[in-house]
């Protein structure tokens, strides 16, 4: 199996294979993997993906060693990311990594030797957060394709629905309306690739009507280098019951968690809020992607070198590393972060 780092190596055959894994998992299948260990790498703050990897391998019979970017690691003594990732490869057989730097998870899986799971990079990518969305989706509406999905909050730093939109263009019928103010809108270099119908719009209650999955995100205070926009932008798009009077009766209401203020919880007992069941789902899926990567797994391929990536957050740029691309002479874009 491919090594789950972006949604943009995945096939929509490979998106359902896992699935179909986390079907059987959540009906009391699977095999145990009592003498493997997995490396849990996590450079940011995180609590359903670290928790859920972690609460996946044990389910599974196995074990768990944590390193985090706290400051009780040898980063503290100026030790690089990359030097790190493959000392945690020599005692493990299986890595997650959530790093603040783009293609960090690639960089792993190129220096080791076991699989490596992207747990989420800057705001790049979290195919895994994406796979579990998937997963909530199908259960609920027995489908991944004809769906009117509507994307709302910060879609410029929101990996998660980077992801997402990646996964939706690779299945029929699909239209994403992309709800945001300008300042954080969904980036041209996500939206050059989608063959998928798409909106742009700064106005929910216009379309929501539309809507079978409403995706609600939080801003990420962290990744914005410009203070005065999350102040314009803040509390924009805030929803509670009311919302139900104006969308579909069987509208479903999806956010990765956590949540800020943006969902309001009168929502929570409704039948349209699964946000919680994402988290719940979260497990058998990443069950799912652990025990098939133990069985198989695939590195991914670059076409070329001596590309040198001017993307400052990707991990190429701030390791210095060599630069490596995908594609043709006329249209390269980085190895690590995808970037043109």
């Amino acid at each position: 199996m491919k090594e789950i780092l972006t949604l943009n190596n995945l096939d929509k055959e490979d998106i359902i294979k896992i699935l179909d894994k986390a079907s059987e998992i959540e009906e009391g299948g699977g095999k145990k993997y009592a003498d493997k260990i997995m490396s849990a790498i996590f450079f940011e703050p995180s609590t359903r993906t670290k928790l859920s990897f972690i609460s996946a391998m044990y389910r599974l019979g196995g074990k768990v060693i944590e390193l985090d970017g706290g400051g009780n690691n040898s980063l503290k003594k100026g030790e690089s990311i990359s030097d790190t990732l493959k000392t945690m490869g020599l005692y493990t057989d299986i890595m997650v990594v959530r790093s603040p730097y783009e293609g960090t998870a690639k960089r792993g899986s190129e220096i080791v030797d076991i699989p490596v799971i992207n747990g989420g990079d800057g705001s790049n990518q979290h195919p895994t957060q994406t796979l579990l969305d998937l997963y909530t989706i199908r259960k609920e509406k027995g489908r991944l394709d004809n769906l009117n999905v509507a994307v709302v909050g910060d879609l410029k730093y929101g990996r998660t629905v980077h992801s997402l939109v990646e996964a939706l263009n690779k299945f029929k019928g699909n239209k994403v309306y992309f709800v945001a103010p300008k300042e954080m809108m969904i980036p041209k270099y996500v939206t050059d690739k989608l063959k998928l119908e798409y909106e742009i719009t700064e106005n929910l209650e216009e379309i929501v009507g539309d809507v079978d999955i409403l995706y609600m995100t939080r801003i990420q205070e962290e990744r914005f280098e410009n203070k005065e926009h999350i102040k314009r932008c803040k509390g924009k798009y805030i929803i509670d019951k009311e919302i139900l009077k104006i969308s579909k009766k069987d509208m479903s209401i999806l956010h990765s968690l956590p949540r800020v203020d943006e969902i309001h919880t009168n929502l929570d007992d409704t039948p349209n809020a699964l946000y919680f069941d994402q988290a719940k789902n979260g497990i058998y899926v990443r069950e799912s992607i652990i025990s098939m990567l133990l069985e198989k797994n695939e590195k991914p391929k670059y076409d070329g070198k001596g590309y040198e990536c001017k993307n400052k957050k990707c991990i190429s740029y701030i390791e210095k590393l060599e630069g490596k691309y995908i594609g043709n002479e006329s249209n390269k874009i980085c190895f690590y972060c995808e970037k043109k």
